[in-house]
């Protein structure tokens, strides 16, 4: 709320330092995020979280105490925003919820600051994203409503569309199957109406791939296991690869919607092709996926298919019970 009516306290900053720095220093910033990015993506949160950290204490604090023009600064603030939003991802996928949260506020302070409003949108809808993923999804679909409140303005088909979403995914969640088909159609709607180049950079990785695999999850969760599977499926035959995480998640739910329809031998299948995929990440929220599946299980755990599957399993060390830091 306090974004939506500017109402943020901006970063400020008392101190100078030496040199100056100009929009190069900027360009290095956003580069190395997007490095970290890659590594989140590949290899999860909790890989390189610490590294990003150390960097952004070290390198933040210099570059806002250099002097540097108006234009400059403002580009900084923007910078520095979509690196701390890395931080907070970064923490939210490794489990650290509570340090994720003050990480995505000192975001929004900084886009704030930078004055960018789709950027600050974007990362109330990545606090959505963590809010339904903590049990929290009225303050799920809130938050990803006022992002789109706070951008109705600017009309970028692209981030409308997540932010619709996103909300559907928490409405999924809660049950609400009218809101939830209204709000899977919007997003639908909006990204039929993106084109490539439109957007921000960072929006970039939200393609029909990662929409589709959105679609999953909500009828996933409205107990639609056919329309999940047809979903999860086109997911994972247009993915780029780039995103293995992602890639992991979707075929997580296609285990599972193939579970729910009563396929355990597919369902057990589906799974162990997900492990294959994400063996080597260092994720909570995987370990979240694979406990959903794990529960799911349980009304089958008299089946022969059910204990080979788990022999199997019982290799990854995906499938070995961990903290799933849901706290």
């Amino acid at each position: 709320m306090a974004w939506l009516v500017g109402a943020l306290q901006k970063p400020t900053d008392t101190e100078t330092g030496p040199g100056r720095i100009g929009l190069g220093d900027v360009r290095r910033l956003r580069s190395m995020r997007q490095t970290f990015d890659r590594l989140d993506s590949t290899f999860g949160g909790g890989h390189a979280r610490t590294a990003l950290i150390q960097y952004l204490n070290g390198e933040l604090p210099r570059l806002m105490r250099a002097e540097m023009r108006g234009h400059v600064r403002e580009q900084l603030f923007r910078a520095s925003g979509e690196s701390a939003q890395l931080a907070a991802w970064m923490s939210y996928d490794a489990g650290l919820h509570g340090l994720a949260q003050r990480y995505f506020i000192q975001a929004l302070g900084f886009a704030d600051a930078g004055e960018d409003r789709m950027l600050a949108a974007s990362i109330l809808d990545a606090m959505s994203h963590q809010a339904s993923f903590l049990g929290r999804y009225k303050e799920a679909a809130n938050l990803a409503r006022a992002a789109r409140l706070g951008t109705a303005s600017a009309g970028v088909p692209i981030l409308t569309s997540h932010f619709h979403i996103m909300e559907a995914r928490a409405l999924a969640r809660i049950g609400d199957e009218a809101a939830c088909d209204r709000a899977m159609g919007e997003s639908i709607d909006n990204f039929g109406r993106h084109v490539d180049g439109d957007g921000p950079d960072w929006i970039g990785y939200f393609d029909a791939a990662e929409l589709a695999a959105e679609l999953s999850h909500c009828n996933r969760d409205l107990g639609r296991p056919e329309r999940a599977i047809a979903f999860a499926k086109q997911a994972l035959e247009s993915t780029s690869g780039d995103y293995v995480r992602s890639d992991f998640f979707v075929a997580m739910v296609l285990a599972d919607a193939h579970l729910d329809r009563g396929d355990v031998e597919e369902g057990c299948r589906a799974a162990l092709d997900a492990f294959r995929v994400g063996e080597g990440l260092e994720s909570a929220r995987c370990r979240g996926y694979v406990d959903e599946f794990r529960a799911r299980l349980v009304r089958h755990s008299k089946s022969a298919t059910v204990r080979d599957f788990v022999e199997q399993a019982s290799r990854s060390e995906l499938w070995q019970p961990g903290d799933t830091a849901r706290q």
